[in-house]
């Protein structure tokens, strides 16, 4: 599928008009979704006005650069969030879907159609919550969809579908979520449409000069820590191996410099503090483990500009649900400390479906974060 870069740069030389690229992706949702079921809403008629005046504005001589771009937005209330996104140019075509009722644990989606299937295994969940935009953009439907993070909801789905998540640093973009928890993402099938996002979502004097360069202004190789459990998460071998392969390929490409093995790195199981927070239990507890999280963390960062994990501890599962595993073990820790934190592919388990490896990084460092992925997938 044509990127959102790719898009952008045939409408603005006129090479392509924004109702063609749009034309396209509601023809492609029309033929696939059916069984996908990664859209809840289409707004056919809203999404054609919006690509008409994308051309009007293009004609007039505006710069749009996400001009024409067909997204999903995550939920009904996604566009909400997509403000800069639809005045960079890009037109949403439809809500993708999100868990449906009866859903602790947001693991899967619930479409126009009914519940949503992961695009390499339709007897798989895609993850959730932001279970639409993920299975959407893996499968070619849309380039882009917005998503949202409160416990792994834009890495997880984004891991388990194979294609690229972005969480950003909490409270650096705006979120409704009261508890703090959750913040914006994006799901991309490359890092270059990613890293186009977050320029347009952080604003240029964000990300002015740091694009392109592992480290940003640095100018030297990442060092990256590797924990495959953060002391306390329990991963199954495979997701394990996966992600561990990913980073050595990191290294092996010059994006990072890996660390070599010390004392185990460990945080305090952040799901007791998580779920207090969320739902109303010791508080007492949640500011404990913060707390002791964050100086871990903070003396992580002192040392390295990453932290390595997979971004799962187990695959994809069923539709019947997983169980007692925690798909969150390994994503959660990052809410409630409100690190940055992306998952980009590491390839396919035994059963044909994709794991991903997570990468962390210091609040505010979302540049390093697609740097590195970028320079990863060169």
């Amino acid at each position: 599928m044509t990127s959102a870069r790719e898009i952008a740069a045939a409408v603005r030389c006129g090479a392509s008009t924004a109702v063609e690229a749009v034309t396209a992706a509601l023809a492609r949702i029309e033929r696939v979704d059916p069984v996908l079921c990664a859209f809840a809403e289409v707004w056919e008629e809203a999404a054609l006005r919006g690509a008409r005046a994308v051309d009007e504005r293009i004609a007039a001589g505006e710069h749009l650069p996400l001009a024409g771009v067909p997204i999903g937005v995550k939920g009904r209330r996604g566009p909400r969030g997509a403000g800069p996104l639809i005045a960079a140019g890009c037109v949403p075509v439809g809500a993708t879907a999100v868990p449906g009722p009866g859903t602790a644990w947001q693991t899967w989606g619930l479409g126009r159609y009914g519940r949503t299937v992961n695009p390499w295994r339709y007897d798989r969940t895609p993850g959730g919550s932001s279970a639409g935009s993920a299975a959407a953009v893996a499968a070619g439907l849309v380039p882009l969809a917005t998503g949202s993070d409160g416990a792994g909801s834009v890495r997880i789905p984004a891991a388990w579908c194979g294609v690229v998540g972005l969480k950003a640093t909490n409270g650096r973009l705006p979120s409704a979520d009261r508890t703090g928890l959750a913040a914006p993402g994006v799901l991309t099938r490359c890092v270059a449409d990613a890293e186009a996002y977050w320029r347009v979502m952080a604003g240029p004097a964000e990300t002015a000069g740091t694009a392109g360069t592992p480290g940003g202004r640095e100018r030297r190789t990442p060092t990256a820590l590797w924990s495959a459990d953060l002391g306390f998460a329990g991963p199954d071998p495979e997701p394990v191996a996966l992600a561990r392969a990913a980073a050595r390929r990191l290294a092996d490409a010059g994006a990072v410099r890996l660390l070599p093995p010390g004392e185990p790195f460990r945080l305090e199981d952040p799901g007791p503090a998580w779920l207090a927070l969320r739902g109303g239990g010791d508080l007492g507890t949640a500011a404990r483990v913060r707390a002791v999280n964050d100086r871990r963390l903070g003396a992580l960062f002192r040392r390295a500009d990453l932290l390595l994990t997979p971004t799962t501890p187990c695959a994809a599962h069923g539709h019947d649900g997983p169980g007692d595993r925690y798909s969150t073990a390994l994503t959660w820790a990052f809410n409630l400390s409100g690190h940055p934190a992306l998952s980009l592919p590491a390839g396919l388990g035994r059963d044909g479906c994709p794991m991903g490896l997570q990468l962390v990084a210091a609040p505010g460092r979302e540049e390093l974060l697609l740097a590195v992925a970028g320079a990863a997938r060169r």
